[in-house]
């Protein structure tokens, strides 16, 4: 991707001055502040209409960015080696010094860390002294942003810049694992869990619905286009959008379909804009039929689920 280095310069001096911009990355769009301004925080909090006690993701270039901020391990070590730049954020320990905004954690001496792997945001990054706490460029609980486009539906001109990077390659949020002690995922997301697994040779516990928030992205109603939406269903109603892994001989108005032919990871790409493509299209409810529960299916999965608690 051709990078146009008079946006990347726009998006760095309005991040300097504490404003908020929305950046691309491969997972989805980011609503993006400095990381160790709790002026930029509590904007992003703001704008997103976001609850206080959900901590954002902090986006960095590299390892070495981090190192001044979170305490590393071995099992940070062997899976940023293999997976980043990449669609996983790590929990972390926060070192004391660190000068991270307490808005940004909730207070807590943990930090959510990913290294995103968008060009222009690397790019971004690289002329930043500072990482960007970046959560979903949309509106609290609603469904995430993988365009430009998306955020501008979201926001309008309550955001000061756009960085404009193509649609977002992988369509769902990173893979959330705490690798402090024993490694469990805490969302699931673009990466499948088998390859993490299999790197760290130990198998994962999966802890994505706790009593307690403790990082982003584990509220119950999450990724809504705002109608209901009903799961596992063989036969829509009479004036139900139906949404299919993959395209079906008797192809209809009210009939979407994620896939061509029901591969995961175009499946994955195309889960939020045809949410919001039913919704636009002034459906009043979806229904789903079975999604595979393997690979990034059950990511997809993961993400109706919460979105059906309309």
């Amino acid at each position: 991707m051709k990078i146009n280095l008079a946006n990347i310069k726009k998006a760095q001096k309005l991040l300097n001055k504490s404003e908020c911009v929305a950046i691309p990355t491969e997972t989805v769009y980011g609503l993006a502040g400095n990381a160790y301004s709790d002026k930029a925080c509590k904007k992003i909090y703001k704008l997103k209409k976001r609850p206080q006690n959900n901590p954002l993701i902090i986006h960095y270039l590299n390892d070495q960015m981090l190192k001044k901020d979170c305490k590393f391990n071995n099992n940070f070590l062997k899976l940023y080696k293999i997976f980043c730049p990449g669609p996983i954020t790590f929990i972390l320990d926060l070192k004391k010094n660190s000068k991270i905004s307490k808005i940004a954690t909730n207070k807590k001496n943990t930090l959510a860390v990913r290294f995103p792997k968008h060009p222009v945001t690397r790019n971004l990054l690289n002329k930043l002294n500072f990482p960007l706490a970046a959560p979903s460029a949309n509106l609290s609980s609603k469904v995430s942003a993988v365009s430009s486009s998306d955020v501008k539906d979201d926001f309008g001109k309550k955001i000061k810049y756009i960085l404009e990077g193509g649609k977002s390659s992988i369509g769902l949020e990173s893979t959330i694992i705490d690798i402090r002690k024993k490694p469990k995922i805490l969302r699931l997301g673009g990466l499948d869990i088998s390859v993490i697994e299999k790197t760290l040779n130990k198998k994962i516990t999966i802890n994505d619905n706790p009593s307690k928030i403790s990082s982003p992205g584990q509220f119950k109603l999450h990724y809504s286009p705002g109608i209901p939406i009903r799961l596992n269903v063989k036969k829509n109603k009479k004036k139900e959008a139906y949404l299919s892994i993959k395209k079906i001989k008797q192809d209809k108005p009210n009939f979407y379909y994620l896939s061509k032919n029901g591969n995961l990871n175009e499946a994955a790409k195309n889960l939020y804009s045809t949410l919001r493509k039913i919704k636009k299209n002034k459906f009043k409810s979806i229904a789903v039929g079975k999604i595979p529960n393997k690979g990034l299916g059950k990511t997809i999965n993961d993400r109706l689920q919460r979105a059906s608690k309309f």
